[in-house]
């Protein structure tokens, strides 16, 4: 259990990370027009991209380095806690537009939040 949730936490912090910095340095009209399924940002404010890259990029940081270190371990699973929140939010404002493929696709990104976030706390979690 702990090697999958290792694994899991690596992928989605990789995810996290690309995705905040995209949101963080590339144009909500340049991340638009690179993928049909990125269209949404045009909703959004700049301000509110970043705001939404800034989270999701503490969260990934959120999710290892505690672990890593091994200081204050218990950062691990509130911040998987807290991407599955930002990840709740993404699938309503998907079904909202009508994007059922994408929405499915975030709904696999919550379980693996939610899977961290509950195998951390109570399944195998992290001492330090």
């Amino acid at each position: 259990m702990n090697t999958a949730l290792w694994i899991i936490t690596g992928l989605l912090t990789a995810v996290y990370l690309v995705s905040g910095l995209g949101k963080l340095f590339v144009s909500r009209e340049r991340m638009a027009a690179m993928a049909k399924a990125a269209r949404w940002v045009l909703d959004f404010k700049p301000g509110t991209l970043k705001a939404i890259g800034t989270l999701e990029i503490l969260g990934a940081v959120g999710l290892i380095v505690p672990a890593l270190l091994g200081i204050a371990p218990v950062l691990v699973p509130l911040a998987a806690s807290g991407l599955t929140l930002v990840m709740t939010g993404a699938i309503i404002m998907r079904i909202r537009r009508g994007e059922t493929k994408a929405a499915l696709a975030d709904g696999g990104y919550l379980t693996l939040t939610t899977f961290v976030a509950i195998g951390r706390f109570a399944l195998e979690p992290l001492t330090g």
